[in-house]
């Protein structure tokens, strides 16, 4: 193993987390046969196969999982030496890690381009996640701070809003519920639905909004893609329930409109989140400092969710009697 690389183990941790090639080439930004030969080599230099695969389905070997355990302990160290380094550079020079769950990913980049103006210097290690995945990250302290609608209640972690984060039952313009005002929730759900997948942020939201059982939504289709929604909704497929941030092009170009359900829009918040124990590094501190002064007044000039008249909720939608 004394000839095994950094970037061979950074591979091998990633396959064996997601157990795909393919996921762990998307993460990590290769192709995936580059993935496989890191991982070729790797097995040449351990004298042991890694992975065995069944069908479709990828497998630790027994001595790959042990190998994990090494890696990740190895893996740890060189972060910690990472940012151990990095206190030394300051804001300037330093390295920002931080991961955000898919809605964000709407507005998100162009706050980065705002800080890192005004930082010059600082590299970017910026990646999105469904909310499950996010989690694994702050987990496996993979990421300095997260992004997210709902901070995870069974990890020890920081939690503060930052920004709010309305959310809209979307409809396309020509359904019959637009233009009407003081909608019940419940002939809403009886609509076919096009949805997130269960467990998201969106989906866990969706359940709040619906007074904690959705049992009896319409549940037409469950997809994973907010852009994949939205074409779904314009096509007549169905209303939805979306992030604010995630349809205002549509809201304003009138593509797409909001309506006047009872007790929308529900409002949550945007947190930036971090394991308690974490020792920011300069860079994320103020990152963090940032989005917490700022965050919000930026949100809404890049995503103004306001839109015409006739495609959003009156403000006292919500104070409708059933």
């Amino acid at each position: 193993m004394r000839h095994a690389t950094l970037r061979q183990l950074k591979v091998f941790e990633s396959v064996a987390r997601h157990l795909s090639f393919s996921r762990a080439a998307e993460e990590l930004h290769l192709t995936q046969p580059a993935v496989s030969t890191q991982i070729g080599k790797l097995e040449e230099h351990a004298g042991n196969p890694l992975f065995e695969q069944f069908g479709k389905k990828v497998y630790l070997t027994a001595a790959g999982a042990e190998l994990l355990q090494i890696c990740r302990g190895i893996l740890l160290q060189f972060e910690q030496a990472e940012n151990t380094m990095a206190q030394f550079k300051g804001v300037t020079g330093g390295r920002l890690n931080v991961g955000v769950i898919s809605a964000g990913d709407y507005f998100f980049p162009r706050l980065l381009v705002e800080f890192i103006g005004r930082h010059s210097g600082v590299t970017l290690n910026f990646t999105v996640h469904n909310r499950e995945e996010l989690l694994a990250h702050i987990e496996q302290n993979l990421t300095d701070l997260a992004i997210m609608v709902r901070p995870p209640s069974e990890m020890d972690t920081l939690s503060q809003a930052f920004a709010p984060h309305p959310y809209l039952i979307i409809a396309p313009p020509a359904h019959p519920m637009v233009g009407r005002r003081c909608i019940a929730p419940a002939e809403v759900m009886r609509q076919p639905f096009v949805v997130r997948e269960r467990g998201s942020d969106t989906w866990r939201s969706m359940q709040d909004a619906f007074g904690g059982d959705v049992s009896g939504l319409n549940v037409a289709m469950e997809i994973r893609s907010t852009e994949t929604i939205k074409q779904a909704v314009m096509a007549g497929f169905g209303l939805s329930f979306l992030s604010a941030h995630t349809v205002s092009r549509e809201l304003r170009s009138g593509e797409l409109c909001a309506l006047e359900v009872d007790g929308f829009p529900m409002m949550l918040s945007w947190f930036v989140v971090h394991r308690r124990t974490k020792r920011l590094p300069p860079v994320a501190q103020a990152f963090k400092d940032f989005l917490l002064c700022e965050g919000a007044a930026l949100i809404e000039q890049i995503v103004p969710w306001q839109a015409h008249e006739a495609c959003l909720p009156r403000p006292h939608a919500a104070f409708c009697e059933s």
